[in-house]
């Protein structure tokens, strides 16, 4: 039993049986396995998005994502008072994540090519488009950028994968690509 002290003081001198040996080697060699496996899929498996990440003030990534929305702005989701944005291709699109939504809500054309910026202006959050399971970490302080080129014509929900406070479930917001 366990509870016990071993009858030998000095098991580590004990031979190993060859079941144990066969156990650590499995073990050993799925543990490589699944190492190598690692940038394996981080370069072939094109599902990790490449991304850049600057230091920024957060009230200047505001006032460069209200410059935006004012300029492309063509209309208002729902009744929410958050503006639809329809920027130009190839163009820098920015989006905020704060307590508890993602402003503003894009609507962008597939096959053309834009750079999303994403910054919090207050706590950590996560970006995660669905159904695309497009993930993203957006911190305080630093601009997040991802070049993203819509392939497929539809209303994309952006949900907060990190918790953020109690309102957290509420924090949705939208991505509309469309001809």
């Amino acid at each position: 039993m366990a509870i016990f002290p071993p009858k030998e003081r000095l098991w580590w001198n004990e031979p190993i049986a060859r079941t144990e040996i066969l156990w650590i080697a499995i073990a050993l060699i799925w543990s490589i396995i699944m190492f190598l496996m690692m940038p394996y899929w981080h370069i072939v498996g094109k599902q990790n998005p490449p991304t850049e990440a600057y230091r920024i003030n957060p009230d200047t990534f505001a006032a460069l994502a209200e410059e935006a929305a004012a300029q492309y702005t063509v209309g208002e989701w729902g009744d929410t008072g958050i503006p639809v944005v329809r920027p130009p291709a190839g163009d820098d699109i920015y989006m905020i994540s704060r307590l508890w939504e993602w402003w503003p809500v894009f609507e962008l054309k597939k096959g053309e090519t834009y750079r999303l910026h994403a910054s919090s202006l207050d706590y950590m959050h996560g970006l995660s488009l669905q159904p695309v399971n497009l993930n993203l970490q957006i911190h305080p302080d630093y601009d997040m950028v991802m070049t993203i080129t819509p392939t497929e014509v539809g209303e994309f929900g952006i949900v907060c994968n990190e918790y953020c406070g109690i309102g957290h479930h509420t924090m949705l917001g939208k991505m509309i690509v469309v001809e």
